[in-house]
């Protein structure tokens, strides 16, 4: 079968992977074409577009870049079509996304869409769109299947695939050079601080994040850097010498933290699994963030792992509250409160049962491939 996956950004390029790997054990014959990244490349196949052509952030961001973004999607069109998949996999990403399924649904493609996009915050009427254009929607978080069903659409939840990601004990056993030598050389504990993949983000991010090195010199602050982006464009963005950095062991580093500083986004689900207690941070320009205001509707938090739980678990400091004195002081609960980290961990065990035994790659994979046997 002939695959044609779409992912636009670090988190579906890792789930993407994750997918290809899975309809490779179902599909000896699977031959794939894609949007990603370097995991997803791994895998096989054809790569089209790196994800870091396509990371726009913020309504602002998208506004500035629309024409490019519209000649991807043009171009998207028409790759596919040249193509001739037997199934169009569609994986978060919803600006781009939904319009590719709007443009192709005719055209005898089977589309699956893996990862819902977060109706449930914003936009709740493009569920319309997504009934119509879309075969098979995948998704991954407790809460979604009983939004759909308000829609009379019934959708598949697969299980969140981080549980698998973060699980992977091939990825933990495997040789990590970087961190191996930060604690052969450093015995202080780690606070290690990941501020997102895109570097609109991490311009926006990092400088605060790195001002916590100072006030705690008992503990080593460690970056989690994309291998996509430069050292010296993270160095440039600190003032503080005795950061260290790891470039691609974002798992390996959070496996070994003490504490960490997140950029919300997937990133807060996954050092929940791995057990750290964590400050999440985000902060975006203005006039997104006062668009954002707006138009997000009945939702109270914005880290997965509160939405998830639907409470305060982890502290969430957003624009105007992302500032030098409120980030020190919930670095100090995470950090030297014995008794709110405990609480904190309590949560965490409490937030994996909810989220099940994992699967969600392979249960996806399977529906897929079911979907085109149908045909």
């Amino acid at each position: 079968m002939k695959y044609y996956i779409i992912a636009g950004e670090a988190s579906g390029d890792l789930h993407g992977s994750n997918l290809m790997k899975e309809l490779k054990v179902i599909d000896n014959q699977a031959d794939f074409r894609y949007w990603g990244g370097d995991l997803m490349k791994n895998q096989g196949g054809q790569i089209v577009k790196h994800y870091n052509e396509l990371a726009f952030m913020g309504f602002w961001e998208v506004f500035k870049n629309l024409r490019t973004i519209l000649k991807n999607l043009r171009f998207c069109e028409k790759d596919i079509l040249d193509y001739k998949p037997d199934a169009l996999i569609l994986i978060d990403y919803p600006g781009f996304n939904l319009r590719v399924a709007k443009k192709l649904y005719r055209k005898e493609i089977k589309i699956a869409y893996y990862i819902s996009p977060q109706l449930w915050a914003w936009k709740k009427n493009r569920v319309h769109s997504i009934k119509k254009h879309v075969d098979k929607l995948h998704v991954i978080l407790p809460f979604e299947k009983n939004f759909y069903k308000k829609f009379n659409y019934s959708v598949d939840f697969v299980g969140h695939p981080l549980v698998d990601a973060v699980n992977d004990n091939t990825i933990l056993q495997k040789p990590h050079p970087q961190i191996e030598h930060i604690l052969k050389t450093d015995s202080r504990k780690i606070i290690s601080i990941l501020p997102g993949s895109r570097k609109q983000e991490i311009s926006k991010m990092l400088p605060l994040m790195a001002k916590m090195a100072n006030k705690y010199p008992d503990f080593q602050f460690v970056v989690a850097s994309v291998g996509s982006q430069s050292i010296d464009f993270y160095k440039a963005l600190c003032d503080c010498s005795e950061l260290k950095f790891v470039v691609d062991e974002t798992y390996a580093l959070l496996s070994e933290s003490y504490a960490a500083m997140v950029t919300s986004g997937t990133a807060t689900l996954e050092t929940a699994l791995f057990k750290v207690p964590q400050v999440v941070c985000y902060k975006s320009s203005t006039i997104s963030y006062e668009i954002a205001k707006r138009v997000v509707k009945g939702i109270n938090y914005i880290s997965l792992v509160n939405l998830i739980m639907d409470k305060p678990v982890v502290c969430e400091l957003i624009q105007h509250d992302f500032n030098e004195k409120r980030l020190k002081k919930e670095m100090d609960k995470i950090i030297l409160d014995l008794d709110f980290r405990s609480k904190m961990m309590n949560y965490y065990h409490e937030l994996e049962t909810i989220l099940g035994k994992g699967g969600a790659s392979a249960k996806t994979a399977e529906s897929i491939y079911n979907m085109i046997q149908s045909r």
